[in-house]
């Protein structure tokens, strides 16, 4: 059962957290039964690729890989992170666990996802990123909608967030149900904004015949409001613009696609207090642009 109460996390999800422990604290019966799950997302020849951008995320990247790990599908499927520039343990801990990964050595995400599809070799293309989890059904509900319909060529689906500290749990479920609705809103005129990195997939060919990636201003992987690197312009709301050249997108409601994702970003821009009213704000202010649209 995949319902989601409000105020705690899924068992699921649970499972793969790994509470105070680094990946080098996993006992050798942790480690291989990731690795004996990630075996099975090493087709040679895929119908789903999944990439995975990394900077620096030795903290974050084996627990997201145990979630995609138990994920249960009968299609074969690539499993690749790009590892873009890490200067810590993240390719020690690819290595470790027999992850097939590809070197980036421009730096920003841009270039990484760039570098994954350029690479894919599945008809259906899923991003997923190194700081998020992925529930057990993921890989197929997300593909479902692509495969039954010539008109939709790209997917994404709903998201929560983990809390950093006991209790904080409610205000996300808030921010989220407000999120929702402002996801709602932005379907009519501006829907490529809600297409995210962590949680999204397309067809493969259609993304990288209509330019892929590419951005003239390239976003590093810390793209907090308010830093000094911040980039407005996403290559996942790029891609989605150039997907609709093509066709239509689709979001997906299913619980079964949710997938929960870390809070450090709100963190970053000085809690979820300070950023809950940014948006706030943003949201009010671009309101009739989400109704109404205007050019791209």
């Amino acid at each position: 059962m995949m319902y989601v109460a409000p105020f705690i996390l899924p068992s699921w999800l649970k499972h793969h957290q790994f509470p105070k422990k680094s990946f080098f604290d996993l006992s050798v019966d942790e480690i291989n039964i990731i690795k004996t799950g990630l075996n099975k997302l090493q087709s040679t020849e895929p119908e789903i690729s999944i990439i995975i951008p990394a900077w620096n995320e030795e903290n974050n990247i084996f627990r997201t890989l145990s979630s995609i790990a138990s994920n249960k599908t009968e299609r074969k499927v690539e499993l690749i992170v790009v590892n873009n520039n890490s200067t810590d343990k993240t390719q020690q801990i690819l290595d470790k666990l027999g992850i097939k990964s590809l070197f980036q050595p421009q730096q920003g995400i841009t270039f990484a996802r760039q570098m994954g599809l350029e690479n894919a070799k599945g008809k259906y293309h899923l991003c997923a990123d190194s700081d998020t989890f992925y529930p057990p059904k993921w890989i197929d509900t997300m593909v479902k909608p692509l495969e039954d319909s010539e008109k939709i060529v790209g997917v994404y689906a709903r998201y929560a967030f983990i809390p950093e500290r006991e209790g904080e749990r409610l205000f996300f479920w808030i921010y989220e149900r407000l999120a929702g609705i402002i996801i709602r809103l932005r379907k009519r005129k501006r829907e490529h904004i809600n297409f995210l990195g962590f949680n999204m997939g397309f067809k493969t060919a259609v993304g990288f015949a209509n330019g892929g990636f590419k951005v003239k201003n390239v976003r590093k992987f810390d793209n907090a409001h308010g830093s000094d690197d911040y980039v407005d312009e996403s290559e996942d709301g790029r891609m989605a613009v150039n997907l609709m050249k093509s066709g239509e997108l689709h979001l997906i409601i299913d619980k079964k696609a949710r997938v929960f994702t870390s809070s450090r970003r709100l963190l970053a821009e000085g809690g979820i207090l300070k950023a809950f009213n940014h948006r706030f704000k943003l949201h009010i202010k671009r309101l009739s642009e989400y109704l109404n649209g205007n050019e791209i």
